[in-house]
């Protein structure tokens, strides 16, 4: 009768399993090195933007980068640059990434909002609320508890009010649309009654 596993396999058995043993820890360590490389190069590049060189981000950036690529951006007034990497941020990055790259981008256009009201430019400064207050909700849909974002949609809400849209029925023979009666920042009407 032979025995499953003479002394002769026994040995050979050991050696395969050893050399499996080696390359899986070799591959192991590969792949670590290449993790580590990675995130040291994702580090020098948000450490190059923080000093405010101005690198762009790689088609596949992780989220980290393209944060700090979108607060590079949104800091020196380039929000139309800056609002598709907080897209993709929201899209594909983790929650708090994504909340902090909306709340970055409502701030900023709430501020570009205010400096238009100082100036009395009340039509760029609408859209400019409008868009802030969607980011502030969207942000609170991941953050609820973000008290800060609370706060600065409660501002947005007093400077640009949401009225409720009257539905009518379109007419066959008007050609215009009608025309608005109030605006939509609260304050007096200038001129005569």
């Amino acid at each position: 009768m032979r025995m499953p596993f003479s002394g002769w396999s026994r040995r050979r058995l050991a050696n395969v399993l050893l050399a499996a043993t080696l390359l899986i820890g070799l591959c192991s360590l590969a792949v670590f090195g290449a993790r580590a490389g990675l995130h040291l190069m994702e580090n020098r590049t948000i450490a190059a933007l923080a000093a405010g060189r101005d690198l762009s981000a790689a088609e596949g950036a992780s989220p980290r980068v393209l944060l700090a690529r979108a607060h590079f951006l949104i800091i020196r007034d380039r929000l139309d640059e800056a609002q598709p990497l907080v897209d993709r941020i929201v899209r594909d990055g983790e929650a708090p990434l994504a909340v902090a790259a909306l709340y970055d981008m409502a701030n900023a256009r709430l501020q570009l909002a205010i400096s238009h009201l100082e100036r009395t430019e009340i039509d760029p400064a609408i859209p400019q609320v409008r868009l802030a207050k969607a980011a502030y909700r969207a942000a609170l849909v991941r953050a609820p508890g973000l008290w800060d974002a609370k706060y600065n949609l409660d501002v947005a809400m007093r400077l640009v009010r949401d009225f409720p849209q009257i539905e009518q029925e379109p007419q066959a023979d008007a050609q215009e649309t009608p025309k608005r009666l109030w605006t939509d920042l609260p304050g007096l009407p200038k001129g005569l009654p």
